[in-house]
């Protein structure tokens, strides 16, 4: 049964490497006659594989799509390959970065330690350029995202907002990126109480093995309490806009979360924040509409240091104000 097995893996690993095969070329890498691989054929569409055959002398075989994704067989090279990939692509923010995460963390729970660290090499051996405060160490990100699959409790050394440390015990329940940052939605078990983690700042402890019940939490839930969190944590400034833009249009330039309340059809006032109200004040000019502060006076003097700089920049001489009445 054993042999069997392994040569069925076999069989299908041939059949994901090229579109056609002959049952004689199937019969001589196999080592086999053609009536086991016809045999071995039936026992790979009784699990669902959709292998196709054609008739005649020259017929043979192929894998076809079916209509549910069947499990891959991956040779070394290829599994390393992926692996790495899915670190880019859960990474750098081109559209999957969850969905690669999920699949990253199933990739890396079966990987042989031998092929664990040929994709540590290559991840430690390679410079990506990434957009700014998207620095990350993916083994963390990793170890986060299997703990949330596996309902595993996750005990991790943390730095808050203010530098202080501080260890944890929680039980992870989802992982979620907003902007250029990953975010841990948890349920501290030393708060008793949801709490949300900057990935970038958790030190994962060795895995704990504690299995547990996973607490529901609806979809709308979980964007609430990260945006809820992120403002009440880690903003140093807040301000409150009024932009003049359509709040879906803002919505999609944003690319995430954001506290957008509609005014009107063509209007609509928006919940900002930042450590640094210049660099707020160059995010809020990216939308491409007018804006208006409503609150916020850092804002406020963030624009006309950034409208003072962009007149010095282009070479233009600031207005003269107008004469004062004696």
């Amino acid at each position: 049964m054993i042999e069997t097995s392994a040569r069925l893996l076999h069989l299908l690993s041939l059949l994901q490497l090229r579109r056609d095969w002959t049952s004689a070329e199937l019969a001589d890498r196999l080592g086999v006659s053609t009536r086991t691989v016809r045999a071995d054929i039936a026992r790979l569409r009784s699990l669902d594989y959709p292998v196709q055959a054609r008739p005649g002398v020259s017929g043979g075989y192929r894998l076809a799509a079916g209509t549910a994704m069947p499990p891959l067989v991956l040779d070394d090279d290829e599994a390393v390959a992926v692996g790495v990939g899915l670190g880019v692509v859960a990474t750098q923010g081109v559209g999957a970065g969850e969905t690669s995460l999920t699949a990253l963390a199933k990739l890396e729970q079966v990987l042989p330690t031998r092929l664990r660290r040929r994709v540590e090499a290559v991840r430690e051996a390679t410079s990506v350029v990434t957009a700014a405060g998207a620095d990350l160490d993916l083994r963390v990100l990793s170890a986060v995202a299997a703990a949330v699959r596996a309902a595993e409790r996750l005990r991790f050394g943390y730095t808050a907002h203010d530098g202080t440390e501080s260890t944890r015990h929680v039980e992870p329940a989802r992982v979620v990126r907003w902007g250029t940052r990953w975010y841990l939605l948890a349920w501290d078990l030393g708060r008793d109480d949801w709490r949300v983690f900057r990935v970038d700042r958790m030190v994962p402890r060795p895995p704990t093995g504690a299995r547990f019940p996973r607490r529901e939490i609806p979809e709308d839930s979980v964007v609430e309490h990260i945006v809820g969190s992120v403002r009440s944590a880690s903003w140093r400034y807040r301000a409150r806009i009024l932009v003049h833009a359509p709040a879906a249009d803002v919505v999609a330039k944003v690319g995430g979360p954001l506290a957008v309340e509609e005014v009107g059809p063509s209007a609509c006032r928006v919940e900002v924040g930042s450590d640094d109200p210049d660099r707020l004040a160059l995010w809020v000019a990216q939308l491409g509409a007018d804006v208006e502060v409503l609150e916020g006076a850092e804002l406020a003097a963030a624009f006309d240091r950034l409208a003072e700089r962009f007149r010095r920049a282009a070479g233009a001489t600031p207005p003269t104000p107008p004469p004062t009445s004696p």
